[in-house]
């Protein structure tokens, strides 16, 4: 059983809860992790998600991005993920921002960092269904269309307004 860290309002942890208790359950606020990875081109890698996933499948979203586990450090839950979705080492990211994310079955606590990496990626295929890097221009012309995920794209202008 899959148990995630609850926070408050400001991230700071509150307990745990189970994943099933999370997802359906606006709330309950879990933390998450999001990593953009830019190239030194300044593009932006985004993975396209695994048709097998529960929410969002076949979408554009973040370059990595999962859940922080019950009483796990939040550097620590963005480098087990970052190893696990794209075969990455993360220890150069730096924190941007962090923001609540509300849907009507969710609400996630997202802690955003960058790295610059060029590759190689190793993307986990029971994740992701496709990587690439994109232009920033590339990124907003897909706003709108339904080929992003929701958050990703409710993220987009904080992290614009991050790098500028």
């Amino acid at each position: 059983m899959e148990m995630f860290q609850l926070v408050d309002e400001t991230g700071k942890p509150v307990g745990t809860a189970e994943r099933a208790a999370c997802h359906g359950n606006p709330g309950l606020i879990h933390a998450v992790v999001h990593l953009h990875v830019f190239d030194r081109a300044g593009r932006l890698y985004l993975q396209r998600r695994a048709l097998s996933k529960d929410t969002n499948p076949g979408r554009w979203d973040t370059s990595v991005g999962g859940h922080v586990g019950a009483g796990e450090p939040v550097a620590a839950a963005l480098a087990r993920e970052a190893r696990e979705e794209l075969g990455i080492e993360a220890v150069a990211a730096r924190l941007l921002f962090a923001y609540l994310y509300r849907s009507r079955f969710e609400s996630e606590y997202a802690y955003c960092y960058q790295l610059e990496y060029d590759g190689p990626f190793i993307p986990d295929p029971g994740e992701i269904a496709e990587g690439r890097f994109f232009s920033l221009t590339e990124v907003a012309a897909m706003v709108g269309s339904g080929a992003l995920t929701p958050m990703f794209e409710h993220e987009l202008p904080m992290l614009r307004a991050a790098r500028a």
